[in-house]
């Protein structure tokens, strides 16, 4: 079984950037398509963007397109979330998720999931 735990989370001024990590242990993540979601406080775990197990297809959210960009080094098992430009509104909890189902947006696509890390976006 795999087991994902995020990091690189953190506080960061309005149109900073971050990059959040997502490493995985215990199994190979090649044969998995990887998402990201974030939880804002109040509201509902929603979708930021996922990339193919093969790296060949990525998808985003419309509300991060052309901000974040996922890649993923499986050599490291590891999958990245790059955010540029950060907004207030995109301080949340971010968690990766690792799924058999490509394009899957919505949480029960994805069956592991990691602990989450916080960002913070303030001045």
């Amino acid at each position: 079984q795999v087991q994902l735990v995020e990091s690189g989370g953190g506080l960061v001024q309005p149109g900073g950037s971050l990059r959040l990590s997502c490493a995985a242990s215990g199994r190979s993540l090649r044969t998995y398509n990887e998402g990201w979601f974030r939880q804002r406080p109040g509201m509902e775990r929603e979708f930021v963007g996922a990339i193919k197990y093969n790296g060949e297809s990525t998808s985003y959210a419309d509300s991060v397109k052309g901000r974040f960009t996922i890649t993923r080094d499986d050599a490291k098992n590891t999958v990245y979330l790059q955010m540029n430009d950060l907004k207030p509104e995109d301080a949340a909890v971010y968690y990766c998720a690792a799924g058999s189902i490509w394009l899957g947006t919505a949480t029960y696509e994805y069956s592991i999931w990691g602990p989450g890390t916080r960002v913070t976006v303030s001045s």
